[in-house]
């Protein structure tokens, strides 16, 4: 896959995991960097943002018997950065959103966490993107 967005998504994945473990909005984590994310990944942290609320309340309804407040720190972001990029950027294909976000999951969690982030962001596929295959 495009080797300029899996570093956009690192990028931001990293960035909501600051602010998350800081509990600030991830745009005051951005307003305070002397470099500022590339445009795709600031696409990223804006859409999560912006759909933040709505967001968690669907990984919440989705990822049985998983409250959103108790999964681990980077799991939750990714997850976050998957959904927003279904809502926000159409244009990116539903596979290439999971097998990313499964990626991330793979490479900075555990080795649980691709399998859960895979069978959750999936789930949120199916209700954000109910016409495009979630596998």
């Amino acid at each position: 896959m495009d080797a300029s967005r899996r570093r956009s998504r690192e990028r931001a994945l990293a960035l909501l995991y600051e602010a998350d473990v800081k509990g600030e909005p991830v745009s005051t984590v951005v307003a305070a960097l002397a470099v500022p994310p590339d445009e795709y990944a600031a696409t990223l942290l804006r859409a999560v943002e912006a759909h933040g609320e709505e967001i968690d309340r669907l990984l919440g309804e989705v990822s049985e018997g998983w409250e959103v407040s108790r999964m681990a720190v980077v799991d939750r972001n990714v997850l976050r950065l998957g959904s927003a990029e279904l809502v926000a950027v159409p244009s990116t294909p539903t596979a290439v959103v999971l097998s990313e976000a499964v990626e991330l999951a793979s490479d900075y969690s555990t080795d649980e966490s691709g399998r859960f982030v895979n069978g959750v962001l999936a789930t949120v596929a199916s209700r954000v993107r109910p016409d495009s295959l979630a596998r």
